[in-house]
């Protein structure tokens, strides 16, 4: 049975990136406070209970997409860590997690990553270990981290583990080899990037004159947030396709 993972906004290197991080703090100060949060007698009364989402009622079979089947097992740890982060939200905004929308999310995560699953299989796109190993290597030396081990080591302080870790950013690579596939290279040009630069120079002009760093110091990291968005963009351009065709049943 294949894995799957939700793909959100379909930047797991992002989201991997924030969760190593994250991970540097003071994790057991953060347990502490949450803790504090959760005991507040004002912080029940506004976000109500946080101890866990209400599994009861999740069919076995949470979806078909085009035949294959979307498993509970697979929908609940997604859920819960979604709502999870919700929860977390909820001690700061007061507004208790949405548990009927953070289901529907995931369940439609879960189709999005199978529809882009199902049609990079038909294309003969596939993602090696050595790739998946070589991508984790790369976020480490972008935090700065000694190795792979310390990036997932950090990465599971913030409640991700090395499988789930290593599935985001499998889905991520099969779907930039899709976009890939689709659209051609997603790479930027010298120009584009310029462009960016000065589009963004020109808006902090506009918002009393913040400093932005020389092109030469933050050119990488302009080509890495384009090319993020020129792959989230064409992928929702052929999930919006994908979904056209297909035979979605979801039984929340």
């Amino acid at each position: 049975m294949r894995t799957r993972t939700a793909l959100g906004l379909l930047a797991a290197t992002s989201l991997l990136a924030l969760s190593a991080c994250g991970g540097s703090g003071d994790s057991t100060s953060d347990k502490e406070s949450d803790a504090s949060a959760k005991d507040s007698p004002s912080a029940s009364a506004d976000a109500g209970s946080t101890d866990g989402p209400d599994l009861s009622g999740i069919p076995d079979v949470v979806a078909e997409v085009n035949g294959e089947e979307v498993t509970k097992d697979e929908f609940v740890p997604l859920y819960e860590a979604a709502f999870q982060q919700a929860a977390a939200q909820a001690q700061t905004s007061g507004q208790a997690p949405d548990e009927e929308q953070i289901k529907k999310q995931t369940a439609d995560d879960l189709v999005s990553t199978e529809l882009l699953t199902q049609e990079a299989e038909s294309r003969g796109i596939e993602v090696s270990d050595d790739q998946v190993d070589a991508e984790l290597e790369d976020i480490a030396k972008q935090n700065q981290l000694g190795s792979t081990d310390e990036l997932l080591e950090a990465i599971e302080k913030n409640g991700m583990t090395e499988d789930q870790a290593r599935n985001q950013v499998e889905m991520q690579l099969l779907v930039e080899g899709l976009v890939e596939d689709e659209d051609g290279s997603t790479t930027p040009s010298g120009k584009e990037l310029r462009a960016i630069y000065a589009k963004a120079k020109e808006q902090a002009a506009g918002q009393g004159g913040q400093e932005i760093p020389p092109f030469a110091e933050v050119k990488d990291q302009i080509a890495a947030q384009a090319e993020d968005e020129q792959v989230g963009k064409v992928a929702q351009s052929l999930l919006k396709g994908l979904r056209k065709d297909a035979d979605i049943t979801i039984n929340l």
